[in-house]
């Protein structure tokens, strides 16, 4: 029986944060470091497969010439990226860029004065990027996270069910950071919890050395 590798197959990943913007000078984000997302991009490359990694605006960025690397800061220039990427011919799509759930419905063009006594912001959601990743290359090979506050692996398969549903991914990786522990689980449709990680490292290690198994 021969073994399956990620040798030679064609590999996106999307990492780190995004913004949104407040007004021309101010934006909202998050703390997504892209650490994750860079690992994985240089574990699948000593695996053998060609890596485009879209880099969001992280603390520090990586650097490799086996890796095509293509920045991004805002959650539209994300989206536009996705699309056009997935115009060529990618066996997977591993997304775990932190994506902003939610935009300013009327971001300012001039800077907003630092001098108001209060400042009233009404956020709206944005489309889920991750819904339209299936619906542009039905047969890609999709791979969704999702962050938790807490996790309980009772409660996984109901936690994944919804993301699996929507945007049809393969696999979905849980993650949670609780009292400062790091844990990781690979869960596939059937929301059965294939491993569990304590760390990035290893939950990298795992998840290429899953993903063959399904191509």
């Amino acid at each position: 029986m021969m073994l399956r590798s990620l040798k030679n197959k064609k590999i996106l990943i999307t990492c780190g944060p995004t913004w949104v913007a407040l007004d021309s000078v101010r934006v909202i984000s998050n703390i997504s470091t892209g650490i994750l997302g860079q690992r994985i991009a240089q574990d699948c490359v000593k695996k053998g497969a060609h890596v485009t990694l879209l880099e969001g605006p992280v603390e520090t960025p990586l650097k490799s010439q086996k890796i095509k690397i293509i920045k991004f800061k805002y959650y539209d220039e994300l989206f536009e990226l996705l699309k056009k990427q997935l115009r060529n011919p990618f066996d997977v799509v591993i997304h775990l860029a932190a994506v902003s759930d939610y935009k300013i419905k009327n971001p300012q063009k001039i800077k907003i004065s630092s001098q108001l006594k209060s400042l009233t912001l009404k956020l709206t959601p944005t489309k889920k990027i991750i819904h339209s990743i299936k619906k542009t290359r039905k047969k890609i090979f999709l791979v969704g996270f999702k962050l938790e506050s807490r996790v309980y692996k009772k409660g996984i398969k109901n936690l994944t069910q919804k993301l699996f549903t929507k945007a049809n991914c393969d696999l979905i990786v849980v993650t949670t950071l609780n009292h400062n522990k790091y844990s990781a689980y690979i869960v596939n449709k059937n929301g059965e919890i294939l491993s569990e990680s304590k760390s990035k490292n290893i939950l990298s290690k795992k998840l290429i050395t899953t993903i063959p198994n399904f191509l």
